[in-house]
């Protein structure tokens, strides 16, 4: 089985208790991307990263100064949105991070797809920016099936926590032989399945955590999880749709609606 997620934007790499252990599979791709990233101005990145003067700055300066193969950290333990927090990763267990490194894969922008392990440094680029060069349209077009060969070449099953931008890379390729399931975490409004964002980024991260917990091999053990007040709901789901809904519970002083395990 093979587990996708999204990287963050915000990107930590003060957690050097652990090394890399490999160099990223699509390193040479990456790098043609950092030169020409470097060739930029500061304003032509701002733009293409739609981002404020601080952040086009703090960037900027990562990519004319970097090095793709020096003091790199596991891409694990290097981003820092809400997702990695739920996730956890800086406590785990030794075995928890075998786990994920056999299943957990990281689907990136600028790398195209890490292990958790992978050496990386700070960058930013979301896979859906609109970088136009002489040698791609867009990302995904320079990536092409890069991402789903790698995923694809020792198993049939996918399991994806990742938001449509990333699993975009993964779902224009997908073929017959390839089990390949999306996890919804939502609230149960007027019939329908809400999904609100930074619940579900919290349910994703907890997901991952779940699994490494209990080392799930088999895509029926994740119906078990039911951290964060969501609980699956089988006659919402189908073999391709795993469907989570977050319990809601009554607060008799108010009579208002609050959610379960805020």
């Amino acid at each position: 089985m093979r587990i996708i997620i999204s990287p963050a934007k915000k990107m930590n790499m003060d957690a050097d208790f652990l090394p890399s252990r490999n160099a990223p599979v699509y390193l040479e791709k990456t790098r043609k991307l950092k030169e020409y990233l470097q060739s930029l101005t500061y304003e032509e990145l701002k733009k293409l990263l739609c981002c404020n003067d601080e952040i086009a700055r703090l960037n900027y300066e990562r990519y004319q100064k970097m090095d793709l193969c020096r003091c790199t950290n596991p891409a694990i333990l290097s981003y820092d949105g809400i997702q990695y927090k739920y996730m956890a990763p800086q406590v785990f267990e030794y075995d928890y991070f075998d786990y994920i490194e056999d299943h957990l894969r990281i689907l990136s922008g600028f790398y195209g797809i890490l292990k958790p392990f992978d050496g990386v440094v700070p960058y930013r680029l979301e896979m859906q920016a609109k970088l136009k060069t002489a040698f791609c349209h867009n990302l995904y077009d320079y990536w092409k099936d890069d991402i789903y060969r790698d995923l694809t070449q020792d198993d049939t099953t996918i399991l994806n926590l990742a938001s449509a931008e990333y699993s975009k890379t993964v779902e224009k390729y997908l073929t017959a032989d390839i089990n390949y399931v999306t996890c919804r975490f939502g609230e149960l409004i007027g019939g329908k399945v809400i999904e609100k964002g930074v619940y579900v980024k919290m349910a994703r991260g907890e997901m991952v955590r779940f699994m490494a917990e209990n080392a799930v091999e088999d895509l029926d053990e994740i119906k078990g999880f039911n951290r964060l007040g969501f609980v699956y709901k089988d006659e919402l789901s189908d073999n391709n749709t795993f469907v989570f809904v977050k319990i809601m519970k009554v607060n008799s002083g108010d009579n208002e609606l609050h959610l379960k395990n805020e």
